[in-house]
């Protein structure tokens, strides 16, 4: 998990969040999140599985967010440092612990669950007012 207490004017400052950022012309999601997971993190991940999609319409400055959510479990490389937080290795029990969004707390137990998800969350001034999500087989 990555505690992004790094940068100035963060809309995530204080918060824990999984890596990841945003996705570069012609990449797969796929391609994003190997890419993302190693400049920040300097791990290499293998397979990962996707889980779900999500929207944060209007999340920042009038911009619509969609998020591919993905996991891991393999990985080569060695933990570097990262400039937006400090990456700490967190048991999955106590991620819920943690200092998060409201909505993560929802799509984090959505994970544990063998269906695809496809959910949007609205925040108004970083607070959660609605939340939808559907399964999928």
């Amino acid at each position: 998990m990555l505690h992004r207490i790094k940068r100035d004017r963060d809309i995530h400052e204080g918060k824990w969040n999984g890596l990841g950022g945003k996705m570069h012309a012609g990449e797969t999601p796929e391609e994003c999140v190997v890419r993302e997971v190693h400049e920040e993190s300097g791990l290499k991940i293998e397979l990962p599985q996707m889980h779900g999609v999500m929207t944060f319409p209007d999340f920042k400055e009038k911009e619509d967010w969609l998020v591919f959510l993905f996991s891991a479990e393999t990985f080569k490389g060695t933990l570097t440092e990262c400039d937006e937080g400090v990456l700490e290795w967190i048991d999955d029990d106590k991620i819920l612990d943690l200092n998060l969004w409201e909505g993560d707390k929802f799509f984090i137990e959505w994970m544990k669950q063998p269906k695809f998800f496809s959910a949007k969350f609205i925040y108004e001034e970083k607070k959660l007012k609605h939340h939808e999500v559907q399964f999928h087989v």
